[in-house]
Protein backbone atom coordinates (compact mmCIF):
# COMPACT_ATOMS: atom_id res chain seq x y z
CA UNK A 1 0.00 0.00 0.00
CA UNK A 2 1.76 3.29 -1.06
CA UNK A 3 1.95 6.46 1.28
CA UNK A 4 3.50 9.12 1.88
CA UNK A 5 3.90 8.46 5.62
CA UNK A 6 2.91 5.16 7.28
CA UNK A 7 -0.06 5.74 8.76
CA UNK A 8 0.40 2.97 11.67
CA UNK A 9 1.15 3.69 15.49
CA UNK A 10 2.46 2.26 18.56
CA UNK A 11 -0.50 2.22 20.15
CA UNK A 12 1.56 2.44 23.83
CA UNK A 13 3.36 5.83 21.97
CA UNK A 14 1.68 8.74 22.28
CA UNK A 15 2.45 12.70 23.55
CA UNK A 16 2.92 13.73 26.59
CA UNK A 17 -0.18 14.49 28.30
CA UNK A 18 -2.55 12.95 25.12
CA UNK A 19 -4.25 10.11 25.39
CA UNK A 20 -5.83 7.37 23.42
CA UNK A 21 -7.31 9.21 19.89
CA UNK A 22 -6.02 8.84 16.93
CA UNK A 23 -7.74 10.85 13.94
CA UNK A 24 -8.77 9.45 10.60
CA UNK A 25 -9.66 12.13 7.77
CA UNK A 26 -10.88 10.58 4.57
CA UNK A 27 -10.46 13.37 1.95
CA UNK A 28 -10.94 13.34 -2.38
CA UNK A 29 -9.94 16.62 -3.53
CA UNK A 30 -10.18 18.57 -0.54
CA UNK A 31 -7.47 21.22 -0.71
CA UNK A 32 -9.51 23.65 -0.29
CA UNK A 33 -10.72 22.94 2.89
CA UNK A 34 -8.40 20.52 4.74
CA UNK A 35 -6.42 23.22 6.33
CA UNK A 36 -9.46 23.95 7.90
CA UNK A 37 -10.11 21.03 9.07
CA UNK A 38 -6.76 19.88 10.62
CA UNK A 39 -6.47 23.57 12.26
CA UNK A 40 -9.84 22.64 14.03
CA UNK A 41 -8.12 19.31 15.57
CA UNK A 42 -5.11 21.26 16.28
CA UNK A 43 -7.67 23.49 18.74
CA UNK A 44 -9.56 21.21 20.14
CA UNK A 45 -9.19 20.81 23.94
CA UNK A 46 -7.79 17.01 23.89
CA UNK A 47 -5.91 17.18 20.59
CA UNK A 48 -5.58 13.51 19.27
CA UNK A 49 -2.04 11.94 19.66
CA UNK A 50 -1.64 11.47 15.49
CA UNK A 51 -3.67 12.61 13.04
CA UNK A 52 -3.90 10.71 9.61
CA UNK A 53 -5.01 12.16 5.96
CA UNK A 54 -6.46 9.70 4.11
CA UNK A 55 -5.83 10.19 0.62
CA UNK A 56 -8.46 8.85 -2.08
CA UNK A 57 -7.79 8.67 -5.66
CA UNK A 58 -6.52 13.11 -4.95
CA UNK A 59 -5.71 14.58 -7.87
CA UNK A 60 -4.71 18.00 -6.56
CA UNK A 61 -2.85 19.22 -3.29
CA UNK A 62 -4.34 17.71 -0.92
CA UNK A 63 -1.89 15.26 0.30
CA UNK A 64 1.01 18.07 0.33
CA UNK A 65 -1.23 20.70 2.23
CA UNK A 66 -1.88 17.62 5.10
CA UNK A 67 1.47 16.97 5.20
CA UNK A 68 2.88 20.59 5.60
CA UNK A 69 0.07 21.03 8.14
CA UNK A 70 1.88 18.25 10.12
CA UNK A 71 -0.62 15.49 9.53
CA UNK A 72 0.49 12.06 8.45
CA UNK A 73 -0.71 11.34 4.69
CA UNK A 74 -1.79 7.78 3.45
CA UNK A 75 -2.71 7.17 0.01
CA UNK A 76 -4.99 4.41 -1.21
CA UNK A 77 -4.56 1.72 -3.33
CA UNK A 78 -6.89 0.49 -5.99
CA UNK A 79 -9.59 1.95 -4.28
CA UNK A 80 -13.49 1.65 -5.98
CA UNK A 81 -15.03 2.00 -2.98
CA UNK A 82 -14.76 5.58 -1.97
CA UNK A 83 -15.34 6.69 1.36
CA UNK A 84 -15.90 3.42 2.92
CA UNK A 85 -13.13 1.56 0.87
CA UNK A 86 -10.22 4.30 1.94
CA UNK A 87 -11.33 4.25 5.73
CA UNK A 88 -11.27 0.24 5.50
CA UNK A 89 -7.86 0.50 4.22
CA UNK A 90 -6.53 2.75 6.54
CA UNK A 91 -7.91 0.79 9.37
CA UNK A 92 -6.33 -2.32 8.70
CA UNK A 93 -3.14 -1.44 8.37
CA UNK A 94 -4.05 0.95 11.84
CA UNK A 95 -5.84 -1.11 13.93
CA UNK A 96 -3.40 -3.96 14.73
CA UNK A 97 -0.86 -1.33 15.86
CA UNK A 98 -3.49 0.15 18.67
CA UNK A 99 -3.87 -1.23 21.80
CA UNK A 100 -8.14 -1.56 22.86
CA UNK A 101 -8.61 1.41 25.18
CA UNK A 102 -7.06 3.78 22.56
CA UNK A 103 -9.63 5.78 20.52
CA UNK A 104 -10.60 6.43 16.98
CA UNK A 105 -11.93 9.32 15.49
CA UNK A 106 -13.53 9.17 11.88
CA UNK A 107 -14.02 12.73 10.69
CA UNK A 108 -15.11 14.20 6.75
CA UNK A 109 -12.47 16.41 5.62
CA UNK A 110 -14.89 19.34 4.97
CA UNK A 111 -15.64 19.14 8.84
CA UNK A 112 -14.53 21.54 11.40
CA UNK A 113 -15.14 20.03 15.03
CA UNK A 114 -16.14 22.33 17.77
CA UNK A 115 -12.96 22.78 20.69
CA UNK A 116 -14.74 20.15 23.18
CA UNK A 117 -15.78 18.05 20.81
CA UNK A 118 -13.53 15.40 21.30
CA UNK A 119 -12.90 15.84 25.17
CA UNK A 120 -16.65 15.39 25.52
CA UNK A 121 -16.75 12.06 22.89
CA UNK A 122 -14.24 10.62 25.18
CA UNK A 123 -16.00 11.37 28.37
CA UNK A 124 -19.65 9.23 26.58
CA UNK A 125 -17.03 6.61 25.11
CA UNK A 126 -15.60 6.01 29.45
CA UNK A 127 -18.92 5.57 30.08
CA UNK A 128 -19.44 2.85 27.92
CA UNK A 129 -21.01 3.64 24.63
CA UNK A 130 -19.75 2.13 21.26
CA UNK A 131 -20.25 4.89 19.41
CA UNK A 132 -20.08 9.04 19.46
CA UNK A 133 -21.42 10.89 17.15
CA UNK A 134 -21.74 14.86 15.99
CA UNK A 135 -24.21 17.27 15.89
CA UNK A 136 -23.74 19.40 12.63
CA UNK A 137 -24.65 23.03 11.85
CA UNK A 138 -24.37 23.72 7.77
CA UNK A 139 -21.24 25.98 6.96
CA UNK A 140 -21.82 29.09 5.38
CA UNK A 141 -22.26 29.61 1.58
CA UNK A 142 -24.48 28.17 -0.97
CA UNK A 143 -26.79 30.57 -1.62
CA UNK A 144 -30.20 29.85 -1.21
CA UNK A 145 -29.78 25.94 -1.17
CA UNK A 146 -27.56 25.77 1.96
CA UNK A 147 -29.67 28.72 3.70
CA UNK A 148 -32.61 25.81 3.74
CA UNK A 149 -29.87 23.37 4.41
CA UNK A 150 -28.62 25.45 7.59
CA UNK A 151 -32.03 25.40 8.80
CA UNK A 152 -33.17 21.71 8.26
CA UNK A 153 -29.17 21.12 10.33
CA UNK A 154 -30.72 23.51 12.80
CA UNK A 155 -33.85 21.40 13.26
CA UNK A 156 -32.42 18.25 13.31
CA UNK A 157 -29.67 19.96 16.42
CA UNK A 158 -32.77 20.92 18.29
CA UNK A 159 -34.29 17.13 17.83
CA UNK A 160 -31.10 15.39 19.12
CA UNK A 161 -30.90 17.99 21.79
CA UNK A 162 -34.56 17.29 23.03
CA UNK A 163 -33.68 13.56 22.81
CA UNK A 164 -30.43 14.07 25.12
CA UNK A 165 -28.38 12.83 22.24
CA UNK A 166 -30.31 9.82 21.59
CA UNK A 167 -30.00 9.64 17.43
CA UNK A 168 -31.07 7.09 14.81
CA UNK A 169 -27.28 7.30 12.61
CA UNK A 170 -23.43 8.12 14.02
CA UNK A 171 -23.13 10.65 11.53
CA UNK A 172 -20.53 10.15 9.20
CA UNK A 173 -19.27 13.86 9.63
CA UNK A 174 -17.54 13.04 12.91
CA UNK A 175 -17.58 10.29 15.01
CA UNK A 176 -15.50 8.33 18.24
CA UNK A 177 -15.28 4.62 18.24
CA UNK A 178 -13.14 2.69 20.82
CA UNK A 179 -10.41 0.04 19.45
CA UNK A 180 -12.05 -2.92 20.61
CA UNK A 181 -15.37 -2.22 19.25
CA UNK A 182 -14.26 -1.76 15.72
CA UNK A 183 -12.53 -4.86 16.15
CA UNK A 184 -15.80 -6.75 17.55
CA UNK A 185 -17.28 -4.95 14.41
CA UNK A 186 -14.79 -6.47 12.11
CA UNK A 187 -15.08 -9.93 13.96
CA UNK A 188 -18.78 -10.05 13.69
CA UNK A 189 -18.51 -9.27 9.90
CA UNK A 190 -16.33 -12.33 9.69
CA UNK A 191 -18.44 -14.82 11.45
CA UNK A 192 -21.77 -14.10 9.92
CA UNK A 193 -23.34 -11.89 12.87
CA UNK A 194 -23.45 -8.90 10.76
CA UNK A 195 -23.63 -8.73 7.15
CA UNK A 196 -20.19 -8.89 5.35
CA UNK A 197 -19.60 -6.08 3.95
CA UNK A 198 -16.11 -6.43 1.85
CA UNK A 199 -15.76 -10.33 3.02
CA UNK A 200 -12.40 -9.57 4.44
CA UNK A 201 -13.68 -8.02 8.36
CA UNK A 202 -13.23 -3.98 7.05
CA UNK A 203 -15.24 -2.04 9.54
CA UNK A 204 -17.29 -0.38 6.66
CA UNK A 205 -19.57 -1.73 4.47
CA UNK A 206 -18.71 -0.97 1.29
CA UNK A 207 -21.61 -2.27 -0.01
CA UNK A 208 -23.83 -0.25 0.59
CA UNK A 209 -24.59 3.72 -0.13
CA UNK A 210 -24.89 4.77 3.30
CA UNK A 211 -22.00 2.96 5.11
CA UNK A 212 -22.29 5.36 8.24
CA UNK A 213 -26.32 4.32 9.21
CA UNK A 214 -25.04 0.93 8.58
CA UNK A 215 -22.03 1.09 10.70
CA UNK A 216 -24.84 2.51 13.13
CA UNK A 217 -27.29 -1.02 12.60
CA UNK A 218 -23.95 -2.90 13.27
CA UNK A 219 -23.33 -0.81 16.42
CA UNK A 220 -26.46 -2.00 17.97
CA UNK A 221 -27.30 -5.21 16.73
CA UNK A 222 -24.19 -5.97 18.71
CA UNK A 223 -25.07 -4.43 21.51
CA UNK A 224 -23.75 -1.23 22.08
CA UNK A 225 -25.50 2.44 22.95
CA UNK A 226 -24.69 5.00 20.50
CA UNK A 227 -25.22 8.84 20.88
CA UNK A 228 -24.81 12.44 19.52
CA UNK A 229 -24.35 15.05 22.80
CA UNK A 230 -24.94 18.49 22.51
CA UNK A 231 -21.25 19.00 23.47
CA UNK A 232 -20.38 17.57 20.36
CA UNK A 233 -21.04 20.15 17.83
CA UNK A 234 -19.62 20.60 14.44
CA UNK A 235 -19.85 23.00 11.17
CA UNK A 236 -19.78 20.67 7.38
CA UNK A 237 -20.20 21.44 3.69
CA UNK A 238 -23.66 21.83 2.44
CA UNK A 239 -24.65 21.19 -1.34
CA UNK A 240 -24.30 24.48 -3.03
CA UNK A 241 -27.09 23.86 -5.92
CA UNK A 242 -30.07 21.38 -6.31
CA UNK A 243 -28.64 19.16 -8.36
CA UNK A 244 -25.72 18.47 -5.94
CA UNK A 245 -28.09 18.47 -3.00
CA UNK A 246 -31.29 16.10 -5.64
CA UNK A 247 -27.64 13.52 -5.51
CA UNK A 248 -27.09 13.51 -1.97
CA UNK A 249 -30.41 12.87 -0.45
CA UNK A 250 -31.50 10.50 -2.95
CA UNK A 251 -27.89 8.49 -1.91
CA UNK A 252 -28.95 9.34 1.66
CA UNK A 253 -32.62 7.96 1.52
CA UNK A 254 -31.98 4.95 -0.62
CA UNK A 255 -29.40 4.04 1.72
CA UNK A 256 -31.55 3.97 4.79
CA UNK A 257 -33.96 2.13 2.97
CA UNK A 258 -31.94 -0.48 1.90
CA UNK A 259 -30.16 -0.97 5.16
CA UNK A 260 -33.29 -1.55 6.90
CA UNK A 261 -34.14 -4.43 4.58
CA UNK A 262 -30.21 -5.68 4.73
CA UNK A 263 -30.61 -6.10 8.70
CA UNK A 264 -34.37 -6.73 8.22
CA UNK A 265 -37.25 -6.43 10.95
CA UNK A 266 -35.84 -7.01 14.47
CA UNK A 267 -36.38 -4.87 17.78
CA UNK A 268 -33.15 -3.04 17.05
CA UNK A 269 -34.92 -1.77 13.40
CA UNK A 270 -38.13 -1.27 13.97
CA UNK A 271 -37.70 2.29 14.91
CA UNK A 272 -35.93 2.30 11.38
CA UNK A 273 -39.03 0.93 9.32
CA UNK A 274 -41.39 3.50 11.48
CA UNK A 275 -39.49 6.10 10.45
CA UNK A 276 -39.59 4.85 6.74
CA UNK A 277 -43.41 4.12 6.86
CA UNK A 278 -44.03 7.87 8.29
CA UNK A 279 -42.25 9.50 5.19
CA UNK A 280 -44.25 7.26 3.12
CA UNK A 281 -47.33 8.23 4.98
CA UNK A 282 -46.22 12.03 4.47
CA UNK A 283 -45.66 11.39 0.86
CA UNK A 284 -49.12 10.28 0.15
CA UNK A 285 -51.01 12.86 2.66
CA UNK A 286 -48.94 15.87 0.40
CA UNK A 287 -49.66 14.19 -2.78
CA UNK A 288 -53.77 13.88 -1.30
CA UNK A 289 -53.25 17.42 -0.47
CA UNK A 290 -51.78 18.88 -3.88
CA UNK A 291 -54.58 17.36 -5.88
CA UNK A 292 -57.02 18.76 -3.49
CA UNK A 293 -55.83 21.55 -4.06
CA UNK A 294 -55.49 21.46 -8.14
CA UNK A 295 -59.40 20.48 -8.39
CA UNK A 296 -61.19 21.99 -5.58
CA UNK A 297 -61.64 24.85 -7.50
CA UNK A 298 -63.27 23.09 -10.71
CA UNK A 299 -65.63 21.53 -8.09
CA UNK A 300 -66.39 24.94 -6.91
CA UNK A 301 -65.61 23.33 -3.20
CA UNK A 302 -62.44 25.42 -2.12
CA UNK A 303 -63.61 27.42 1.02
CA UNK A 304 -61.89 28.57 3.75
CA UNK A 305 -62.57 26.11 7.42
CA UNK A 306 -61.65 26.91 10.61
CA UNK A 307 -60.43 23.46 11.34
CA UNK A 308 -57.95 23.54 7.96
CA UNK A 309 -57.03 27.45 9.00
CA UNK A 310 -56.35 25.78 12.57
CA UNK A 311 -54.22 22.60 11.42
CA UNK A 312 -52.19 25.18 9.12
CA UNK A 313 -51.65 27.49 12.05
CA UNK A 314 -50.15 24.57 13.64
CA UNK A 315 -47.85 23.86 11.05
CA UNK A 316 -46.32 27.88 10.53
CA UNK A 317 -45.97 27.74 14.61
CA UNK A 318 -43.88 24.35 14.58
CA UNK A 319 -42.17 26.26 11.24
CA UNK A 320 -40.83 29.09 13.52
CA UNK A 321 -40.20 27.27 17.21
CA UNK A 322 -37.98 24.64 15.35
CA UNK A 323 -35.54 26.95 13.47
CA UNK A 324 -34.89 29.08 17.28
CA UNK A 325 -31.46 28.18 16.98
CA UNK A 326 -30.67 29.91 13.94
CA UNK A 327 -31.97 33.38 15.35
CA UNK A 328 -35.40 35.51 15.68
CA UNK A 329 -34.81 36.84 12.09
CA UNK A 330 -34.87 33.32 10.91
CA UNK A 331 -37.57 32.55 12.88
CA UNK A 332 -39.83 35.50 11.63
CA UNK A 333 -38.62 34.07 8.23
CA UNK A 334 -40.54 30.60 8.63
CA UNK A 335 -43.84 31.62 9.45
CA UNK A 336 -43.88 32.85 5.63
CA UNK A 337 -43.93 29.32 5.01
CA UNK A 338 -41.43 29.71 2.58
CA UNK A 339 -39.51 26.53 3.63
CA UNK A 340 -42.59 24.44 1.61
CA UNK A 341 -40.33 24.23 -1.87
CA UNK A 342 -37.23 22.44 -0.14
CA UNK A 343 -40.05 20.00 2.05
CA UNK A 344 -42.11 18.67 -1.77
CA UNK A 345 -38.29 19.03 -3.27
CA UNK A 346 -36.87 16.24 -0.38
CA UNK A 347 -40.53 14.38 -0.44
CA UNK A 348 -39.61 14.01 -4.74
CA UNK A 349 -36.47 12.91 -3.75
CA UNK A 350 -37.77 10.57 -1.62
CA UNK A 351 -40.39 8.54 -3.35
CA UNK A 352 -37.66 8.49 -6.34
CA UNK A 353 -35.33 6.82 -4.03
CA UNK A 354 -38.73 4.18 -2.92
CA UNK A 355 -38.90 3.86 -6.54
CA UNK A 356 -35.20 3.26 -7.31
CA UNK A 357 -34.83 0.57 -4.00
CA UNK A 358 -38.28 -1.12 -5.15
CA UNK A 359 -37.19 -1.77 -8.44
CA UNK A 360 -33.57 -2.08 -8.15
CA UNK A 361 -31.75 0.05 -10.17
CA UNK A 362 -28.23 1.03 -10.84
CA UNK A 363 -26.74 2.41 -7.65
CA UNK A 364 -24.02 5.17 -8.15
CA UNK A 365 -22.64 8.41 -6.27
Amino acid sequence: MPAATSPAVDGRHRRPGLLRVIALLPAHNEAGKIGAALGALDAQTHVPGLVTVVCDNCTDDTAALASAAGARVMETAGNTAKKAGALNQALAALLPTLDDDDVVLVQDADSMLDPEFVATALRYLERGYGGVGGVFRGAPGGGFVGHLQRNEYARYARDVHRLRGRCLVLTGTAAMFGVATLRAVSQARLDGRLPAGDGAGGIYDTTVLTEDNELTLALLTLGHRVISPAGCGLSTEVMTSWGELWTQRLRWKRGAVENCVQYGLTRITWKYWLRQALTVLGLLVSVTYLITLAVAPFLGVLHLQPAWLALSSVFVIERVVTVRYRGWRRMLLSASMYELVFDYFLQACHAKAYFDALFRTRKSW
